[in-house]
């Protein structure tokens, strides 16, 4: 059973940065694409990025394009997202997911492993 367990958020103020972290366990972690998505109160959970299990290619929501950046460290089974120019919009759920393949998904039907999800506030 594959564990995912994300860490880093709390309360920031606009224009703030905060650094996400997401550490999986198994031993082929990078044979999987990762992303990170977020949900709102009373919206649908929606995704942020994705990140390739190698790394090199990745893929960002409008929404965060030029403000967030998903990276990775297959040596330490960790996915991370550095997220600046924080905005109130932003405030929701972080969760990781690991994704069904190496290639990157951008809808939540391509993961199967979730974390349990990390909260993240900005005011205004």
């Amino acid at each position: 059973q594959v564990q995912l367990v994300e860490s880093g958020g709390g309360l920031v103020q606009a224009g703030g940065s905060l650094r996400l972290s997401c550490a999986a366990s198994g031993r082929t972690f990078s044979n999987y694409a990762m992303g990170w998505f977020r949900q709102a109160p009373g919206k649908e959970r929606e995704v942020v990025a994705s990140i390739s299990g190698s790394g090199g290619s990745s893929f960002y929501a409008d929404s965060v394009k030029g403000r967030f950046t998903i990276s990775r460290d297959n040596a330490k089974n960790t996915v991370y997202l550095q997220m600046n120019s924080l905005e109130p919009e932003d405030t929701a759920v972080y969760y990781c997911a690991r994704a069904v393949g190496w290639n990157i998904k951008r809808t939540s039907s391509g993961y199967n492993y979730w974390g349990q999800g990390t909260q993240v506030t900005v005011s205004s």
